[in-house]
């Protein structure tokens, strides 16, 4: 058996045929290699099961503790547990500057987007060879892995900046010496992978029941669109929006998509593939293949079966509450905005919305947490647990791309071009959702407005510090500059102390940012021993 790059580290090639929703539930087979290989349509299909697999793998560890990470280290969220040593996360969460700990906390990150591509570029490479009955079913399989590889490199690229390349099977002596690509070579096969895929892919309706979680030509233009919006590309991005949304030239076009009525539905656990989702993680609930999540089990309350890893800061908090609604909700009147109740639970809190079961009151202790607050997103219904519930199989699709941050995209696109009544359109159906007077802003104002609810709406949702690194503020600088640093907002906010039980507990140091170093730390440090590996080949990034 030949020997491939996996992740670029040497090691055996195998394929791996797990999967994880209703159209992935196949029993796992078999490891086999390429020479016995892709001989039927069957053993195309488990391929790219295996694909869609690779997008958060089988438990916590691989890309969903990173997911927590990339939000504490933004002015949205703590590390949280005040209980353990939260080892090398620290020096990412924590700006502090050590190079090693920081890179080896992306490891697994960066090791395991790679044994995704490799899984991609697996099919990419080998279905074509293979003859099917239905021709159209062999180009969506193709688009498919397109589709997937592209989201595999815009999750780097937007992490580390410009990266490896590898876009074939490739035997060691053939990657050797290989070097990073630019930011905008990778940005351009992201964009060639998605271009080539929407064509072959169905849209959301023209799937069966039974398939809806794969890729459609909506998520594919979602997410070309979000990659040409972080680089500036506003009149690339807005024909592709304007398609999603029914606007433009393609007003009075069917809608795919759609904001659901509630936003306390958008992360029920029942909801799955709504009509608000573009794509996300597909999930069960069977033990035997870890085939769920464990992501509720990790941010969760310690006082409630969870490890307290990513809490929500007060300086969140206090930004919905800086909302007030204009108008009742069929159920009451609010005094804040509608999200946050759907957006954080507090200690001590008497209703967990959504929960008749919960605890009540329900704790989150201040001692053991940096903040008394955790996700409700994420957070799991009791009667919704499965038993054992501390295991990766619990069955709640992880949102990755939804309606409502198209609409925010193609507001802000809008607004970039100076269309500022298509920007309020798109904005003020977010806001209407959740009960908020329409924006009347324009300009520079209207900006804000659009960057504040992409912050509310999209909470602890994993886009937090990805907008904070492309936004320019006034002053020149990346957004993250201005929060961050020692002069950033949320390091100014904790010096006051708005929030006793934040300032009380010390166990995690309320000066996270004061470290953020400009020029440094937009980006995270490629992991070490990927540079080893390399023989020096790929380097590492600026002030690092």
């Amino acid at each position: 058996m030949k020997k491939y790059i996996l992740g670029l580290s040497i090691a055996a090639f195998t394929i791996s045929l797990s999967g994880c929703a209703d159209f992935l539930e196949e029993p796992v087979r078999a490891q086999q290699n390429l020479d016995d290989y892709f001989k039927s349509e069957d053993e195309c299909k488990q391929q790219i099961t295996g694909c869609y697999q690779s997008v958060f793998f089988d438990d916590w560890w691989q890309i969903q503790k990173f997911y927590i990470a990339s939000d504490m280290c933004t002015d949205d969220m703590w590390m949280g547990n005040t209980t353990q040593d939260p080892g090398e996360y620290r020096d990412l969460a924590h700006y502090t500057g050590n190079t090693y700990n920081a890179g080896n906390a992306c490891q697994n990150f960066w090791q395991y987007r790679y044994k995704g591509i490799l899984r991609s570029n697996v099919a990419i490479e080998q279905i074509p060879k293979v003859v099917f009955e239905n021709e159209s079913l062999k180009k969506r399989y193709i688009a498919e892995a397109k589709f997937l590889r592209a989201f595999h490199y815009f999750e780097l690229v937007r992490n580390f900046g410009g990266v490896p390349l590898v876009l074939g099977l490739k035997l060691p002596s053939e990657i050797t010496g290989i070097k990073r690509a630019t930011v905008e070579d990778t940005y351009a096969q992201i964009e060639k992978d998605l271009l080539e895929a929407i064509p072959d892919l169905p849209k959301r309706s023209e799937y069966d029941a039974m398939d809806l979680g794969r890729a459609t030509k909506g998520a594919a233009q979602g997410y070309l669109a979000k990659a040409y919006l972080y680089q500036g590309k506003y009149t690339e991005a807005e024909p592709l929006l304007q398609e999603i949304t029914c606007r433009g030239e393609f007003a009075g076009g069917r809608e795919e998509y759609e904001l659901l009525s509630d936003f306390g539905q958008v992360w029920d656990i029942d909801q799955r593939n709504s009509t608000e989702s573009l794509f996300e993680v597909q999930t069960n609930s069977d033990v035997s293949y870890n085939l769920g999540i464990r992501i509720p089990i990790v941010c969760g309350s310690r006082d409630d079966s969870g490890w307290a890893w990513g809490l929500p800061t007060s300086n969140l908090e206090r930004a919905f509450q800086e909302e007030k609604p204009v108008r009742e909700t069929p159920e009451e009147q609010l005094n804040e905005d509608y999200r946050l109740r759907w957006t954080i639970i507090k200690n001590g809190a008497t209703k967990v919305y959504g929960d008749a079961n919960a605890k009540n009151p329900y704790v989150i202790s201040p001692n053991d947490h940096k903040s008394p607050r955790v996700s409700r997103k994420l957070y799991i219904p009791v009667e919704k647990r499965p038993t054992p519930y501390d295991a990766p199989h619990i069955p709640l699709n992880y949102r990755l791309l939804r309606y409502a941050d198209v609409l925010l995209m193609y507001a802000e696109v809008e607004n970039e071009l100076g269309h500022d009544d298509e920007a309020k359109w798109a904005l003020n159906k977010v806001r209407d959702r959740v009960y908020l007077a329409p924006s009347t802003a324009t300009g520079t104002e209207l900006r804000n407005a659009i960057r504040k609810e992409r912050r509310l709406e999209l909470a602890l949702e994993n886009n937090r510090l990805y907008d904070l690194r492309r936004w320019k503020d006034d002053n020149g600088k990346s957004a993250i500059c201005n929060v961050m640093g020692p002069n950033g907002t949320f390091v100014a906010y904790n010096k006051i102390g708005y929030d006793s039980d934040e300032s009380s507990n010390q166990k995690e140091n309320s000066n996270k940012g004061v470290n953020f170093k400009e020029g440094r730390d937009e980006l995270f440090p490629l992991p070490p021993t990927e540079i080893t590996l390399s023989g020096g080949s790929i380097e590492q990034n600026p002030g690092y």
